[in-house]
């Protein structure tokens, strides 16, 4: 039987359809983040990409050094929501796109302690807005620049940021033998969902790469999908790599950016059965969607776990899980049950924080999760959506 981690909640409870996320759980994995920053000696960041849940910012970032963004939209969430929680300073905010228009990039100037070019045509065209923002405000803005080190252990390549033709970041043989004039700081992101044993092949790449670099630049960036707070991850490995490499580079600032790692396991997405029918095999229609609330089963493709269910067969009930809009393709996929369902039953899909708020859609009109935040004792409902948003987005 699968488990969700919010099992001292009363699912009737909670308005559904409904994301709950336990903020006890988001501060449990904080501390493990802020346990490798403190042991570690670098610096960690939330990739808002994978959790953007600002009502819950208050749980995650006193532990942090601050936030990632992949634009001025989320710049601009992590300067007003994140950054002015994270301890005793303002945190930082690091602001990459794989390309910047000319109006994203001034809208990001004043929200960004970093700034990340994808492209070495990128720096050139944008580094002349960079200095004059500086010259005029005396804000000083770090310049980095995203690397490829042609090497990742990702086996979707939907996921992978170092397959072959990779839009994301530079090759080496692009770089060519120098940095752009500016660059102060080097990224790259080759992980997902992945341990710190992988980190240690990815790092061995780049530094061969990449490595006569280092001296050249001030900080360096591992990006993110580093699976730290999975219960079988090996903080200590984490722990001693970024050690040796500050040891061998002791003049840079290490940055970790992770996003899935923050909200992993901490919370759910609570759906309710609409109809039982058959066409062929026994249908169970829901108020949740796979194409609108959860679309890395469709994209990946991912099996999400439910709370209670199991895969075909193992329980006496099977059912075809599907959402309620016109998409023929709208499957979540099967599972069964120890009981058969009924209409208004609850379904409670287990680990929904991370890369599904971020990710939903309003297609069909399909009415959208509400946000909701558990404590162990309050359910607390941090936004409901209706047809306001909906018109909003089109006009």
């Amino acid at each position: 039987m699968a488990e969700t981690p919010i099992a001292d909640l009363d699912w009737t409870r909670v308005p559904a359809p409904a994301f709950v996320v336990d903020s006890r759980l988001l501060e449990r994995n904080a501390r493990i983040l802020q346990r490798v920053r403190v042991e570690a000696g670098c610096r960690v960041l939330l990739a808002l990409k994978g959790f953007a849940m600002w009502p819950a910012f208050r749980h995650i970032a006193p532990f942090l050094d601050g936030a990632s963004a992949s634009g001025p939209i989320e710049a601009q969430l992590a300067r007003e929501e994140f950054a002015p929680l994270c301890g005793d300073t303002p945190g930082e905010v690091h602001t990459y796109a794989p390309a910047f228009s000319d109006d994203d990039l001034q809208e990001s100037l004043p929200l960004s302690d970093h700034l990340v070019f994808n492209s070495p045509s990128q720096v050139e065209r944008h580094l002349p807005a960079v200095r004059a923002f500086t010259a005029r405000t005396g804000q000083h803005i770090g310049v980095g620049l995203r690397i490829n080190p042609e090497y990742a252990e990702v086996e979707v390549d939907l996921y992978n940021p170092c397959a072959p033709g990779s839009r994301l970041g530079t090759t080496r043989t692009v770089l060519g033998d120098t940095l752009p004039d500016g660059v102060d700081g080097l990224h790259f992101h080759a992980l997902c969902e992945q341990g710190a044993d992988v980190l240690v092949r990815v790092l061995a790449h780049v530094e061969e790469r990449f490595g006569d670099l280092f001296p050249h630049i001030r900080w360096l960036n591992l990006g993110g999908g580093h699976w730290i707070t999975k219960p079988d991850y090996d903080v200590d490995l984490l722990v001693n790599t970024l050690r040796d490499l500050r040891r061998r580079y002791p003049h840079l600032t290490l940055y970790l950016e992770p996003g899935e790692a923050a909200a992993v396991d901490t919370g759910v997405l609570v759906a309710t059965v609409l109809d039982i029918h058959e066409s062929g095999v026994p249908l169970a229609l829901l108020d949740v969607s796979a194409t609108c609330h959860m679309p890395d089963v469709l994209e990946m493709p991912y099996r999400p776990t439910i709370h209670g269910a199991g895969d075909p067969g193992l329980h006496p009930h099977t059912y075809r899980l599907g959402g309620p809009t016109c998409l023929a393709g709208d499957v979540i996929g099967e599972w069964s049950f120890a009981r058969p369902l009924q209409p208004g039953d609850r379904v409670v899909f287990a680990d929904m924080a991370h890369y599904t708020m971020v990710k939903t859609t309003m297609f069909n009109g399909v009415k959208h999760p509400a946000l909701c935040l558990w404590n162990g004792e309050n359910l607390t409902v941090a936004r409901r959506f209706g047809y306001a948003d909906f018109r909003a987005r089109l006009g």
